[in-house]
């Protein structure tokens, strides 16, 4: 077990109501994990939370066993690496020492990035698709292309598991499919994954497993097949679904539209 996550709790000083609670859940190596649930529920609190970004209200993060509250922030970085749903730039770095950030947990204060950290780099970027953009400032590209530098920068530092918030937000449908492709490559390669997602679609085709986050906590943990059912989607979207299965495919999920115009 890599990563375990215990009665966890948290919630912001200045409000008594906790964002999420009572949250346990644990994940292999090598695991697929996918959080679905409607905005506001806690979802990227929960995984800052995790990446040892936020401090927890209760509880604990347990990352090979260890209290991540007792880790060092260099070893955090070496274990795990987060990639936020949006990341707003202040300097125009290149998107090639952008990425090259994501040695820094490898570095010490004295040293300087060497031939191997390079190498490191270019590789994070020519399997994002994005080598062409090294020399750009990263101020400059577009929302989806900062999206896929920022991924290529948490694939340089080497972690065993790595968090991400929506990763597909801001992409255009192939490079969802490629990113897809990616992070199930990497769980193969031995990678844990972490992610949250609002597409079931997305859950359906590379998670192990799906845990449900509704009403402030984490429930019906368990493989895709067995938790994504119409009756869940409906109640925590609010809308009405339908499941199909596709021989090539398998599950396909459908939303069916209100058409109906308002009064």
């Amino acid at each position: 077990m890599i990563l375990e996550i215990k009665n966890a709790g948290f919630k912001y000083e200045s409000s008594g109501d906790p964002v999420f609670k009572n949250i346990n859940l644990s994940v292999d190596s090598g695991e697929i994990f996918c959080i679905l649930g409607p905005n506001g529920v806690g979802k990227t609190s929960l995984l800052k939370c995790i990446s040892g970004l936020s401090g927890l209200s209760q509880g604990k993060v347990l990352l090979k066993g260890i209290d991540i509250k007792k880790m060092k922030r260099f070893q955090t970085a070496r274990t795990i690496s987060y990639v936020p749903q949006i990341h707003y730039p202040v300097f125009a770095y290149s998107v090639f020492d952008t990425v090259l950030m994501g040695r820094t947990p490898y570095l010490n204060f004295f040293s300087f990035p060497d031939t191997r950290d390079e190498v490191i780099v270019k590789n994070a970027l020519e399997s994002l698709g994005i080598s062409h953009l090294s020399d750009k400032p990263y101020t400059k590209i577009s929302g989806g292309e900062r999206q896929l530098v920022i991924f290529a920068r948490a694939l340089a530092q080497e972690p065993e598991i790595i968090v991400l918030d929506e990763p597909t937000s801001h992409l255009d449908y192939g490079n969802q499919v490629r990113i897809l492709s990616l992070i199930h490559h990497l769980s193969r390669k031995g990678t844990s994954v972490i992610m949250t997602s609002h597409n079931p679609d997305h859950a359906f085709m590379i998670s192990d497993k799906v845990g449900i986050m509704f009403d402030k906590s984490i429930s019906h943990v368990n493989s895709p097949q067995k938790i994504i059912t119409e009756k869940i989607l409906s109640q925590i979207y609010g809308i009405k679904v339908r499941l199909r299965h596709d021989d090539d495919f398998g599950k396909i999920c459908v939303p069916k539209l209100n058409k109906k115009k308002n009064p």
